[in-house]
């Protein structure tokens, strides 16, 4: 009898530990989590004022620290490590250890994001709070320790690999010149900013073979004669702001995704912060992955791909925006047409062609397109939080033409910079797909 008891007291407590493996697993192993983390690195990223192409290398490293400690956790997930330019090798696990890779991938999320941004304390404190919640949870230190190990490790192995892309030197490159020919970019108003990242061609992209891969067709000659195809495509801007109805104004103001937008009120002028081009497509990552209620690995990986659509998008845009460097339409508009006339958005600090979201809304369509299916239909609340209404679509793609022209309706962009960068973007997708093998 005493043995029989033995043997139920053992079997008791070997299901208590298995239940308690099953307890802390489920505190952690949750896509909601990737999603919390994703959305405080936007609102930092808001804070610290990023600009588009910036904001895009502070989206990728960390999505992919993220993914590349995760993937231990499911068979179907392959490593960036080879597939991406300059990746050549990664931390792997020590496998005498417990180690929750969900934790891992957090951890070097955290750190990878982190060491990228400005406002370090802000992220700091979240993820503190986040990892005693755990703790409070009964979450084992012995385990909690390992996975942050590991992840520490894979945010290392990352960290060594951006310091490679060349955006540390770019920072000490001259700035812009403005040459003053008449067809070239000169600042706008209200602010009358620099140029903004006129080497961002110089950044190593992440699968394509170079900033020069996809370079578009040129924009229209410049040209003044009122029967030139510049002219006219000129004054279509011009009108098309002018007749603006309300839902071509609705569709301007929300893809506007402008990160630091000036205000000028008398003499005071401040700024309007508010998400990125990238960022905005960040959230609808996150929406389309939620309604499909990926698991916590396939939404790390997600974010990964997107990530990486976005940020190949801005070097191939970028590198024809400085080539080019066309005049914006506000300019040649108030020197040319109507001295009074204003565009329904805020022009930013760059040169025309080709629109930037344009090119990596279709990247990111393209690749999110392969991953959940043509007819994914989505309601986009991205901009809720800056006081915009959402807007539905039945597919990313469909989503990315009303981005790109959105360009027009707000009177940023001339028509060219628009379906060139449509096309653009979508050689980029489709070439990641390809290398990657989606």
């Amino acid at each position: 009898m005493r043995y029989l008891l033995n043997i139920i007291l053992v079997t008791l407590i070997f299901a208590s530990c298995q239940q308690e493996v099953k307890d802390y697993d489920h505190l952690i192993n949750d896509a909601e989590i990737v999603h919390d983390y994703m959305d405080k690195l936007s609102d930092v990223i808001v804070h610290d004022i990023f600009s588009p192409p910036v904001a895009s290398r502070n989206y990728v490293y960390p999505s992919i620290a993220g993914y590349e400690a995760i993937l231990h956790s499911s068979k179907d997930l392959e490593s960036f490590v080879g597939r991406l330019n300059g990746f050549e090798n990664v931390a792997q696990p020590d496998t005498s250890l417990e180690i929750s890779f969900p934790l891992a991938s957090i951890q070097a999320f955290h750190v990878v994001s982190k060491a990228l941004i400005f406002s370090e304390d802000t992220l700091a404190q979240f993820h503190h709070t986040f990892l005693e919640d755990l703790k409070q949870k009964g979450f084992p230190e012995k385990v909690l320790m390992a996975s942050q190990d590991f992840g520490n490790a894979v945010a290392t192995s990352i960290l060594e690999w951006a310091n490679e892309d060349n955006y540390k030197e770019t920072r000490s490159y001259p700035k812009y010149t403005v040459d003053y020919e008449p067809h070239t970019w000169k600042p706008t108003p209200p602010a009358y900013m620099s140029s903004i990242e006129p080497h961002w061609n110089k950044i190593r992209p992440m699968v394509l073979d170079s900033a020069t891969q996809f370079v578009p067709d040129p924009p229209t000659e410049f040209n003044l004669d009122k029967d030139s195809r510049f002219y006219k495509e000129m004054m279509e801007v011009y009108t098309a702001v002018k007749d603006a109805d309300e839902e071509q104004t609705e569709i301007a103001n929300f893809w506007d995704c402008n990160p630091y937008k000036m205000n000028q009120t008398g003499h005071v002028m401040f700024a309007t912060k508010k998400i990125t081009p990238g960022g905005h497509w960040i959230g609808i990552a996150k929406i389309a992955s939620q309604k499909a209620n990926l698991s916590m690995e396939k939404t790390m990986e997600v974010y990964a791909l997107c990530s990486i659509a976005l940020f190949d998008g801005f070097i191939s845009c970028w590198d024809e925006k400085y080539r080019s460097k066309l005049i914006r339409p506000e300019t040649v508009i108030n020197e040319h047409v109507d001295e009074d006339w204003l565009p329904i958005l805020q022009t930013p600090p760059f040169p025309e062609h080709t629109s930037g979201h344009s090119v990596i809304s279709r990247a990111a369509a393209v690749v999110l397109t392969e991953i959940f299916g043509e007819n994914f239909s989505f309601d986009d609340d991205t901009e809720l939080q800056y006081g915009l209404p959402i807007r539905s679509f039945a597919s990313f793609k469909e989503a990315s033409e009303e981005a790109a022209i959105s360009r027009l309706y707000g009177g940023i962009h001339y028509r060219p910079a628009i379906d060139y960068g449509v096309a653009q973007g979508e050689n980029v997708g489709e070439f990641i797909i390809e290398e990657l093998n989606i």
